[in-house]
């Protein structure tokens, strides 16, 4: 639940609770007053953060699987090992793809010879094709001898088509089987270190056209970021570009840097039609001051600061109440010219308007305010109240329950009480 949606929850609560016609207790009602602390309304510093929590990744990882299915025979690597661009991390069983390039060679041989045994028959009966035409125009041979040698020759065409269609299938077999065996061996695609070793020598690695099956994962541990999940309800907010805090649990007391630098566009719902569904988005953060104390796969922390209002006039966030128009006037008539609830303040799409209390001549007074951004503590106000007045704080109970506008109060010495709705 974001905060914006908390203290809205906390105002609604507060507004059933009004409307229960509960007596007020304690010295506000003794007195006829209601107890308030007041503090002045100043500009200050408010920072929007969203919080997510993930795990720590590379930003640059590789996956190594075999493309062909074999027995580890040769492992040239152990997990924690750097490996440079282009060396040696594996071998798997040659034999089998040996032996299939000898025989993809040997057809290759096969479908060669074949292929100039009907180029001589094909040259053959050419000649005699072009022998019964010279006896034809003379005379000398007859219109059917001439006709079936020229059937013989295009029989003879086509076969010696077919066969060089079959020495370039037995070609293309040849090179398919030279592949296969070339990929039993396995170089290192990129300089990085072996973050994880899954299988040994003796294993068998699974061809991975159809399904992974990783071997090793190789990762540049020089650039770590942070995998996080945001809440559908905060994701809107962040950019890429945000600066952020991360904290480690396995590095207690360490804080580190970072920056978004990628928000996926579609969510990830988990529980889907149970009680327990939500909707999150992956946001990677990249950790601009990992040092060598990171791995991966440990628990993240992020602060996300999506917003800076440097001199904002702001109340602390108790201070704002959300409440129906009609529960705010103070029972009985209205003095003359003072217009109605309704528009005096005005209320949203839900029937609800958002007000702070201020004090003026030992009075509470309701004051329709727009809210702006908001910290862990304060919300910044953008219409509704000027520096220097003086607002309400508390109690809790006071401001979302007990005060309404014109309510007589006295300022109390003790700090702004907690939560004793």
């Amino acid at each position: 639940m974001s905060k914006r949606t908390k203290w809205i929850v906390g105002g609604l609560a507060a507004v059933v609770l009004a409307g229960s016609g509960l007596a007020l207790t304690g010295r506000g009602r003794d007195e006829g007053q209601v107890e308030v602390q007041v503090e002045p309304v100043a500009t200050r510093q408010i920072v929007q953060t969203v919080e997510a929590t993930g795990r720590v990744q590379p930003v640059t990882q590789v996956n190594i699987s075999a493309d062909v299915s074999a027995k580890i025979t040769r492992l040239e690597v152990q997990e924690g090992e750097w490996v440079e661009k282009g060396q040696l991390l594996l071998e798997l069983d040659r034999e089998r793809y040996l032996a299939e390039v000898e025989s993809a060679e040997a057809n290759l041989r096969s479908s060669q010879a074949q292929a100039r045994v009907v180029e001589e028959n094909l040259s053959k009966v050419r000649k005699d094709l072009e022998r019964v035409r010279s006896l034809f125009a003379q005379q000398l041979e007859s219109q059917a001898a001439l006709d079936a040698a020229e059937a013989t020759a295009e029989v003879e065409l086509a076969r010696h088509r077919s066969a060089l269609d079959g020495v370039e299938q037995s070609r293309a077999a040849l090179k398919q089987v030279r592949d296969a065996l070339s990929k039993t061996t396995i170089y290192a695609p990129m300089s990085g270190t072996v973050s994880k070793l899954n299988k040994e020598i003796g294993e068998i690695a699974l061809g991975s056209q159809f399904q992974e099956d990783v071997i090793l994962e190789l990762s540049n541990l020089a650039g770590m970021e942070a995998l996080v999940d945001v809440d559908e309800n905060d994701i809107v907010r962040v950019s890429v570009g945000d600066r952020a805090t991360i904290e480690i649990d396995a590095l207690p007391g360490v804080t580190f840097e970072g920056e978004v630098t990628e928000i996926a566009n579609s969510a990830k719902v988990g529980g889907a039609g149970t009680t327990e569904q939500k909707t999150e988005f992956e946001v990677k953060i990249a950790i601009l001051d990992a040092g060598t104390q990171l791995r991966p796969g440990m628990t993240a922390a992020a602060e996300i600061t999506t917003d800076v209002r440097e001199e904002a006039i702001g109340v602390p966030i108790q201070s704002v109440a959300v409440r129906a128009p009609d529960q705010i006037l103070a029972p009985g008539p209205q003095p003359e010219g003072v217009a109605d609830a309704k528009e005096r303040f005005p209320a949203d799409k839900d029937g609800f308007a958002q007000i702070v209390f201020v004090v003026e001549d030992g009075v509470a007074r309701a004051r329709p305010v727009k809210t702006g951004i908001q910290s862990d503590t304060h919300i910044e106000l953008i219409e509704g109240l000027a520096a220097g007045e003086q607002v309400v704080v508390g109690s809790y109970r006071a401001i979302s329950r007990d005060l309404k506008d014109g309510t007589a109060v006295t300022v109390g010495d003790g700090k702004p009480a907690g939560d004793q709705g």
